[in-house]
């Protein structure tokens, strides 16, 4: 019957196989999921897992946390859902203007963490701010934004001081796409966020001298290849790939989806 995507809890029937994305949930949706006793198969991000631990044992030690991230992201509603210490406090900011006005209860006792997908650049702003506003506030020993997303930020830069157009393949609701699409626009050059290689227009490309294709983090080669065959329809010539960081880091199949090898022997 395949996938059906659902917004809330309430809406997986009784009995149902339930998947967390890679976003990841609160704590208010594992602790439902347990109580109905539905079978849950846990596909959330280990780099998000890992933000979730951090506001964790900020909320056990009663120290207010705040995060910096994209109001109604399901990665955030996750993130600020894994807070419930009522003494403490979590907090989200957008930019360095929500840092200047935002008022805590307590200074000293005080952290920030990070969505893992926004722009370098930008977060860097916000934390820069966060250290000026509250100089005692403490930050995570590594960077919360995951690899994948800073390794295409660092190729989008590379792509755009040669390209005149660049398509982004990804989602319109996905975080780390539209990020690629911004800084290729902040560096001065057209771009464009599409589904698929359906959504180019010829008008685009066509007085283009170099077209630049990337793509957001979850979306499958197959589709890159696609836009590339489509430009290729258009006029273009053979696809040269830019050299980038080589990301071969490999996390474990979610436990619930482990075989024991002997038993399939």
């Amino acid at each position: 019957r395949g996938a059906i995507f659902i917004e809330q809890i309430s809406e997986v029937p009784d009995g149902a196989i339930l998947i967390f994305s890679a976003h990841g949930v609160s704590q208010a949706v594992r602790n439902e999921a347990k109580s109905r006793d539905l079978t849950v198969f846990d596909a959330t991000c280990p780099l998000v897992t890992k933000v979730h631990m951090e506001v964790a044992r900020a909320s056990r030690r009663g120290e207010e946390s705040i995060l910096i991230g994209h109001a109604g992201h399901p990665e955030v509603e996750g993130t600020m859902g894994q807070y419930s210490n009522p003494e403490g406090g979590m907090y989200l900011v957008e930019s360095p203007e929500d840092v200047w006005t935002l008022n805590v209860k307590n200074e000293g006792k005080l952290s920030f963490m990070t969505q893992t997908t926004l722009s370098v650049d930008d977060t860097s702003d916000v934390i820069d701010a966060l250290r000026k506003r509250f100089p005692k506030i403490v930050g995570p020993r590594k960077d919360d934004i995951c690899y994948a997303t800073t390794n295409r930020q660092e190729a989008v830069r590379a792509l755009a001081e040669q390209a005149d157009v660049v398509l982004v393949v990804g989602s319109k609701n996905s975080s780390n796409s539209n990020r690629l699409a911004e800084l290729a626009q902040r560096m001065g050059r057209t771009a464009f966020l599409i589904d698929d290689a359906a959504d180019i227009q010829e008008a685009w490309v066509k007085e283009a001298a170099c077209v630049g294709v990337t793509a957001g983090a979850s979306a499958p080669d197959i589709l890159v290849q696609n836009v590339i065959a489509r430009l290729r329809e258009f006029g273009g010539g053979e696809a040269v790939t830019l050299e980038g960081r080589e990301e071969n880091i490999v996390f474990e199949v979610p436990k619930e989806l482990r075989v024991d090898v002997r038993e399939v022997e």
